[in-house]
């Protein structure tokens, strides 16, 4: 009777599970005690979606859009462009060049010799002390604009006309490292009188010079052949190098992202300019093996990368 008895449970503990009694479909079953059968929660899954580019940036309020404007077009000292104790600038029309002041120090803005000054005017002149006074005589007779902040943490901004140009400039306020002095390179002036000897009629023909870009800042190793101007047209970047390039060896040109990576870029060499058929941010010219040599260029207002 015992035996009978308990046939039927061992068959029941060994046959398969019936449909009647199969784990739901979210059942778990034990590894430990497969006949032990137990339900888990439905895990939620995230719905799929289609991947989307990222859209650039763009300002969505008006002041979002000055803002940007006037971080782009600002342009900030250079270790590179400091002659002695002089920060020199080149000359844009429309770009905002930073000066550093502080208390106790005078720093002088220098203009082109022969530039008549108009007027000066300054967001706060209560305190900041800004005056003028001539150097010179004659043709190299020359204005300077001296500023100086009563405290620190201050920031104004400088408007200069004169009878060639107008100069815009922030004022910032410092406890230390103040500018001594800054002045200005004069990029298209000098293409005029390139244009009006043939020497440039060639590389940007048909284009008038206020039409330029010269708005580059150029940094790194000073080899021979280091570039002397930077420009662009809209289109067309151009690299300028001293007269003797085309009897030397001439370095290739590499495009530099935000990470330092360069690539090789096509350009033609037209007598000692290079011709880029697009505009970059920051690029880089490398010559030699052992011991290279690096000239960086970058684009005032480029938040890239540094020269």
């Amino acid at each position: 009777m015992r035996s009978l008895l308990l046939l039927p449970v061992m068959v029941m503990a060994a046959s398969p599970l019936s449909a009647d009694m199969a784990p739901p479909v979210n059942a778990t079953v034990s590894s430990a005690n497969p006949g032990l059968v137990g339900t888990s929660r439905p895990i939620a899954q995230k719905p799929r979606t289609a991947w989307r580019p990222k859209r650039a940036w763009r300002p969505s309020s008006p002041a979002q859009a000055v803002v940007a404007a006037t971080r782009n077009a600002t342009q900030e000292p250079a270790r590179d462009a400091f002659i002695n104790a002089v920060q020199i600038y080149p000359y844009s029309e429309g770009t905002l060049y930073r000066l550093f002041a502080a208390p106790e120090h005078v720093t002088d803005i220098a203009l082109q010799p022969g530039e008549t000054l108009g007027a000066v005017a300054a967001g706060d002149t209560v305190r900041w002390v800004i005056g003028d006074t001539p150097s010179g005589s004659g043709e190299t007779k020359r204005t300077h604009i001296l500023v100086k902040p009563v405290r620190v943490g201050l920031t104004t901004n400088l408007v200069i006309t004169t009878d060639r140009r107008v100069y815009h400039l922030t004022l910032v306020s410092t406890a230390r490292s103040p500018m001594i002095a800054l002045s200005w390179s004069y990029p298209a002036d000098q293409m005029l009188v390139l244009s009006r000897n043939g020497a440039a009629g060639a590389v940007a023909s048909g284009i008038p010079v206020d039409g330029l870009n010269f708005n580059y800042r150029i940094g790194g190793d000073k080899p021979a052949w280091r570039p002397v101007r930077v420009f662009d047209d809209g289109r067309q970047t151009f690299v300028e190098f001293p007269a003797d390039l085309a009897v030397g060896e001439a370095p290739p040109l590499f495009l530099t992202d935000k990470q330092g990576d360069a690539q090789l870029v096509n350009y033609r060499q037209k007598g000692r300019y290079y011709v880029v058929d697009r505009l970059f941010e920051t690029a880089e010219l490398r010559l030699g093996t052992k011991r290279q040599a690096i000239v960086r260029i970058a684009r005032s207002g480029s938040r890239k990368g540094r020269v």
